[in-house]
């Protein structure tokens, strides 16, 4: 059955950037059922590259006619036989893969490196912007990496992915969570509940992240046997963390003691991953960043990285990109 382009693909407050044609190019493909995943519902993949491209794409039959300029034709072709190749092992494919692949195209990612992956048994997570990829490769390269910048890059998510795919390979022998709890000012112990139940509304996002990347049964049992670790910020004082992967989120919160006390927790064999935005802290006024000192001290020590996500890396969709944008120009 021919894939089609369908009337139910409006995007309010937005017109199709379309150029002016310089340049046809027909991508033909094998398998219709393939391509139908490939498209989208309504043919809304198409729609997307038409808007970050700014070139014209629909499908005929079993090809797919791209009209624009030639260089975003080139990209768009490509995108597509690459997902195609996905799409026909069976994989599951969405907008943001279409989105990865352009952005990384577009910031012309050198050919040895592109996009970055992390693969769990229950997922591959690819990345989607070049700074992505670049905190994947950190984290696979160096035992302590800084991830900096606005909500809704994947600088958390990411971390998790990581801390999953070493769990599952069995380099690592616990994953340990941790965030300060600023809100509750540390003092955790006039929240009804356990020490699980207190810390939870805080590590929500982490939760999250790890059943979406690792089965429910494993992540369930791996809390209880302490595979899987909750660790409050305020209960890492003199402990040394070795053979495991160790994430501190929500970083910009911690004072200069706090993270030097972090820090100087990992052990042997172990790996620490450390994500905030620096713009967003909520100590009290006039109280120095934890996260802001460590990044600015550490600079250029061997085996520590720290990447720098922008507006322009937000993944989570347009109106969280606009938002943070808005903000930044007040700085």
């Amino acid at each position: 059955m021919a894939a089609f382009r369908g009337s139910a693909v409006p995007r309010p407050g937005r017109t199709p950037n379309v150029q002016i044609s310089s340049k046809r190019v027909v991508v033909p493909f094998e398998d219709n059922r393939h391509l139908t995943k490939l498209l989208g519902e309504y043919d809304s993949h198409l729609a997307l590259i038409e808007d970050r491209l700014g070139i014209e794409a629909h499908a005929h039959g079993n090809v797919v006619i791209l009209n624009g300029s030639g260089a975003a034709c080139d990209i768009a072709r490509d995108v597509l036989e690459k997902l195609y190749a996905r799409v026909s092992e069976g994989q599951h494919i969405g907008a943001g893969d279409f989105d990865g692949l352009i952005r990384h195209a577009r910031d012309e990612v050198e050919p040895d490196t592109g996009q970055a992956q992390i693969a769990t048994r229950r997922r591959v997570v690819k990345a989607r912007t070049p700074a992505q990829s670049t905190y994947m490769r950190a984290l696979d390269k160096v035992d302590l990496v800084f991830g900096l910048g606005p909500a809704g890059t994947g600088k958390t998510y990411l971390a998790v992915a990581y801390a999953a795919q070493c769990l599952e390979r069995g380099s690592i022998e616990r994953i340990i969570l941790s965030r300060p709890a600023v809100e509750a000012g540390e003092r955790l112990g006039f929240l009804p509940g356990d020490m699980r139940e207190k810390i939870d509304p805080y590590l929500r996002p982490l939760y999250d992240a790890l059943y979406d990347l690792l089965p429910p049964e494993k992540v369930e049992r791996g809390l209880e046997t302490g595979v899987i670790e909750i660790a409050p910020l305020a209960f890492m004082r003199g402990r040394t963390l070795a053979n495991a992967y160790v994430i501190l989120d929500e970083a910009q919160n911690t004072t200069s003691m706090q993270m030097k006390m972090f820090l100087t927790r990992i052990g042997e064999n172990s790996q620490m991953v450390v994500t905030g935005d620096p713009s967003q802290v909520d100590l009290p006024f006039g109280m120095k960043s934890g996260l802001v000192d460590a990044v600015t001290l550490l600079d250029g020590v061997p085996g520590i990285e720290a990447v720098h996500f922008t507006g322009a890396d937000v993944v989570r969709r347009d109106l969280v990109a606009r938002i943070v944008d808005a903000y930044d120009k007040q700085k």
